[in-house]
């Protein structure tokens, strides 16, 4: 069901598409996340995983586009293994580590079309459902003008219940600071890790469930709002999509990363892709890390 102010924004934008006389309308971003792909990505995630360890195989991993991880490479990456109040299923999402006790993630993994009640966080490992350091917990906190209608705003605290263990496999990343919080990053390029599908045609089990990682070019907002229209604001930062490649299902909530004189800085919390498709050429589109620096900052 659409709300009021979904249906507000969107009269007006068409009214605006109406007066400039463009022909195409903007590209839907794929919303309904936990029942379209979180859950039904954890169900094959956990399955491929249990034939991994049964074979004891090494195999490839998701991001679409891009390559596997090699071990270590992201250790501010966690994935989320997300348990819901009213409905059986398991979701998946990713974070960022950015202090001993605090991670970053998407709002729409805590809450969208289903409410969460519990993250395990999982650091250090290449898959979700082995290895690594596990962490359940239920406090998370999202941003105060977060609309899970439009996707605004979408960022959100975890709070862990005592300090991780930090080691070569698990360590915070640097959020931007100084005149680093004016930048915004436009034909830099940085990158993204996650646990998701490698590719709108991934349906069935496969063994391709480790961490995966693409280089991306940072675009201009306005770039981005000539596909996306209202969906896309000044607190969005986005990636081209050129060549097929990007986020997609199952990464949202992990980190885009752009290095500065050897220093990784996270600068984008993956939020949302294409409706009709990760690999059609669509920018990626991530909440800026700069326009909710303050918000991050005060839950450290």
């Amino acid at each position: 069901m659409i709300s009021l102010s979904h249906l507000i924004v969107a009269v007006s934008w068409l009214v605006a598409l109406v007066v400039a006389r463009v022909p195409t309308a903007p590209v839907v971003p794929l919303v309904d996340y936990h029942e379209t792909v979180g859950i039904p990505l954890a169900t094959r995630i956990k399955e491929t995983e249990d034939a991994i360890m049964a074979r004891s195989a090494d195999k490839d991993g998701r991001i679409v586009g891009g390559v596997v991880a090699p071990v270590g490479s992201y250790p501010y990456l966690a994935g989320l293994l997300i348990t819901f109040v009213n409905h059986p299923g398991t979701s998946a999402c990713g974070s960022s580590l950015v202090s001993p006790r605090r991670l970053v993630t998407a709002a729409h993994c805590w809450l969208h079309s289903l409410q969460a009640n519990q993250f395990v966080v999982v650091l250090g490992s290449q898959y979700l459902f082995y290895g690594g350091t596990r962490v359940p917990t239920s406090t998370v906190i999202m941003h105060p003008q977060y609309n899970p209608s439009l996707l605004l705003n979408d960022v959100a605290m975890i709070y862990l219940p005592y300090n991780v263990p930090l080691s070569s496999t698990i360590q915070p990343i640097a959020l931007p600071n100084g005149n680093q919080l004016l930048d915004q990053f436009v034909s830099e390029w940085g990158f993204a890790a996650g646990y998701g599908k490698t590719s709108d045609q991934q349906t069935g089990v496969t063994v391709n469930s480790f961490v995966s990682h693409v280089n991306l070019r940072v675009i201009s907002v306005a770039q981005c709002q000539s596909v996306f229209g209202f969906w896309v604001q000044q607190s969005n930062i986005c990636t081209s999509g050129v060549g097929g490649v990007g986020i997609c299902g199952g990464d949202s909530g992990g980190p885009l990363v752009i290095n500065r004189n050897g220093q990784n800085i996270l600068v984008g919390i993956s939020s949302f892709v294409a409706s009709t498709g990760c690999q059609l050429g669509y920018p990626s589109a991530f909440a800026r890390i700069t326009s909710f620096h303050n918000f991050i900052t005060q839950h450290l």
